[in-house]
């Protein structure tokens, strides 16, 4: 396993098939966009792909691609949205398990879990779990941090509910086998510079030192 890897994560690819909320266009991609960074990710050990929010084009466009290249990535469900226009339903759930794919959860309703109170947490990390679990047949312990909007209270609330890796949205390289993850969104606008910069770069220390405060807020 490599030491350091590159959490890749998808939002939207395509058409989007609903009205996207305020600044989701900023890192919904197209088609053409969304092939040159598989490209050049296939057979990569170092690059783990991910996908948020259980947008329809998981299996209607990522999917195949994914197949085609031997690729495999884990999809962040957000359970209470499930069945609404433009998003997953139950039967594309199964379709990306049957297909080697892991689905893990993005949450209920696309919260900031900064501002949750009681009722929502138990929304947000219980009931979630719950209906993903009995979605898939499989314990769901995985989960993507809305936004990438945490604090310490988060991370230990995260870790009181059995949750065994944490990704967020902190850009950069992370370690391999690390409980909290850092990811890197695709952009909109994404060009082989931008591709190669993520695969290469080494994580600026700016960005290191935000990922420390965040935890530690």
């Amino acid at each position: 396993m490599a030491e350091s890897v590159v959490n890749l994560t998808v939002h939207g690819i395509g058409d989007t098939g609903r009205r996207l909320d305020p600044g989701e266009d900023l890192t919904w991609v197209g088609v053409e966009r969304f092939e040159r960074v598989m490209d050049a990710v296939a057979g990569r050990p170092d690059v783990r792909i991910t996908f948020d929010d259980g947008n329809a084009s998981d299996v209607e466009i990522a999917l195949p691609r994914l197949k085609e290249r031997g690729l495999r990535a884990e999809f962040f469900v957000l359970a209470g949205l499930l069945g609404q226009t433009g998003r997953l339903d139950a039967d594309g759930v199964r379709e990306l398990l049957a297909a080697g794919m892991r689905v893990s959860s993005h949450g209920w309703a696309h919260r900031d879990w900064r501002t949750l109170d009681a009722a929502q947490a138990g929304e947000e990390l219980v009931e979630a779990h719950r209906v993903l679990g009995a979605m898939t047949g499989q314990r769901v312990s995985r989960v993507a941090i809305p936004f990438g909007s945490y604090d310490r209270r988060v991370l230990a609330r995260l870790r009181r509910a059995g949750v065994t890796r944490a990704y967020t949205s902190d850009g950069g390289r992370a370690r391999a086998g690390s409980w909290l993850q850092a990811r890197t969104s695709l952009k909109h606008d994404l060009d082989d510079a931008w591709i190669q910069r993520v695969l290469h770069t080494r994580t600026p220390v700016r960005d290191l030192c935000a990922r420390a405060y965040k935890r530690m807020r």
